[in-house]
């Protein structure tokens, strides 16, 4: 009797686990900073409330002079800032990785049923609990000057519609571009904040493995997502 009871309090251990993780929120904070020939690249994920904390820092991104690729340099790490000069790992992204990966993401594409849909089902649950854009612009010359503001004005313009299009933006983005008509000078900040709950993350993946072209699911092609009810909290 005993036995059984241990077992019963362990399953009911895992049960209340999973159901903690299914309705426990994931907030991602994005931060990328960029003056001159000088980039830096934040992105840090939190749970429960900031007791969960995983970093990854991107110091460095520039064109290598010696090859047509680009160097990245970033390290990650859990909870707060390690003391010291972290290690950082060096990455080379030449043409030929990213011709590879943008492969790889292409037959995902097309072997996933509906993969479209469930991505788009799963981008409205995310929140944009926060959107801030500033950037200076200056040519050295005023009518230039005037020009590549209006230009960046546009395209933040279409990057906003396009993100509370396909995700849920429950905020005012805040947009600010300040020109500097007698200085040369590029600088641009933005900080974003995504929030979603990880049982809609679960609940996504396991319609993309379940759809998965090539495998059972072959047998519910007929299956149409415009009219799934299926809904998470």
């Amino acid at each position: 009797m005993k036995k059984m009871g241990w077992l019963y309090i362990l399953l009911f251990v895992i049960v209340l686990l999973l159901l903690l993780l299914i309705f426990t929120k994931l907030t991602i904070i994005v931060n990328y900073q960029h003056h001159n020939d000088d980039d830096d690249l934040r992105i840090e994920f939190r749970a429960w409330f900031g007791l969960i904390k995983y970093r990854i820092n991107v110091p460095l991104i520039k064109m290598d002079d010696h090859s047509p690729s680009v160097m990245v340099k970033h390290h990650s790490h859990m909870g707060e800032a390690p003391e010291g000069e972290p290690d950082h790992k060096v990455e080379q992204i030449t043409k030929q990785k990213l011709i590879k990966r943008i492969e790889m993401a292409r037959e995902l594409l097309q072997k996933v049923v509906n993969m479209r849909i469930i991505v788009r089902k799963f981008f409205r649950k995310i929140r944009i609990k926060k959107f801030e854009w500033q950037t200076y612009i200056g040519l050295g010359d005023a009518a230039h000057t005037a020009i590549a503001a209006g230009a960046i004005w546009t395209l933040k313009g279409s990057i906003v519609g396009l993100l509370s299009r396909h995700l849920n933006l429950v905020v005012m983005p805040h947009l600010v571009i300040t020109p500097h008509f007698q200085a040369t000078v590029i600088q641009t900040r933005l900080t974003c904040m995504f929030q979603f709950r990880i049982g809609q993350a679960i609940l996504a993946g396991l319609k993309l493995i379940k759809f998965w072209k090539g495998g059972k699911a072959r047998t519910t092609n007929k299956t149409n997502f415009s009219h799934d009810k299926t809904k998470f909290v």
